[in-house]
């Protein structure tokens, strides 16, 4: 069964190439001009990923982005000419799991979805489970237990805590952690890794005295066991 993508984006010949594109990679394809546009369809067409362009008329694409957040944990990444760090942060933080800045490579781009797709629930028959004191981290349902609640999490901080808590006590880069977990090479923008630590703590940090996510100075993290 084909792969559903959602193109919000009101420029017609970037809408035109990833529509190209993406139908070759075997996608079926919906395209929305304007931002409030994209959120009917949303609901409607229920996509596998969303690339949302930021500069759209009628509802900009951090609102789309929120409003989806608030619903969903579906992979989004973020089309926009604004290349700056501190615009991708906020993309990041604000539920983004990619950031792409115009002109981009087509190539680079499917790239990244399928690295973001790798992700998803149904990616892998494998079971992908972890439990700890007062944690659960459940890939195959895309559930993250913290204490019996469930806390929603954006795909790429789940993927991140997962690899993390896979191997614990084991220290990983921040080179290591966006090759293994984003499955993309971030040409070095180590401050992704920082931003979904930090969110992750925001939801984890105080819930068990046995294990922990820490910071190694000068190399990276790692998900600590407490004996």
């Amino acid at each position: 069964m084909s792969k559903k993508a959602l193109v919000i984006e009101d420029d017609g010949n970037i809408a035109e190439l990833l529509r190209l594109y993406l139908e070759k990679d075997g996608f079926e394809i919906e395209h929305a001009a304007d931002g409030g546009e994209g959120l009917e369809l949303f609901h409607s067409f229920e996509p596998d990923i969303v690339l949302l362009d930021i500069m759209l008329p009628v509802m900009d694409g951090w609102e789309v982005l929120r409003e989806i957040r608030a619903v969903s944990e579906i992979p989004i990444i973020m089309l926009t000419a604004k290349g700056t760090t501190p615009d991708k942060i906020s993309g990041l933080e604000q539920g983004a799991d990619d950031y792409v800045t115009k002109p981009f490579e087509p190539k680079e781009l499917i790239a990244r979805i399928h690295a973001v797709m790798r992700r998803g629930p149904g990616a892998s028959d494998e079971p992908k489970c972890l439990s700890f004191d007062k944690l659960m981290i459940n890939l195959d349902s895309y559930e993250l237990l913290v204490d019996g609640k469930r806390v929603e999490t954006p795909p790429k901080e789940m993927e991140l805590l997962f690899h993390l808590a896979s191997s614990p006590n084991r220290v990983f880069t921040r080179n290591q952690l966006l090759d293994e977990v984003w499955g993309f090479d971030y040409f070095g923008d180590s401050r992704t890794v920082d931003v979904h630590i930090k969110r992750l703590r925001d939801k984890l940090e105080g819930v068990s005295d046995k294990w922990a996510l820490k910071t190694v100075w000068g190399v990276g993290y790692k998900f600590e066991l407490v004996e």
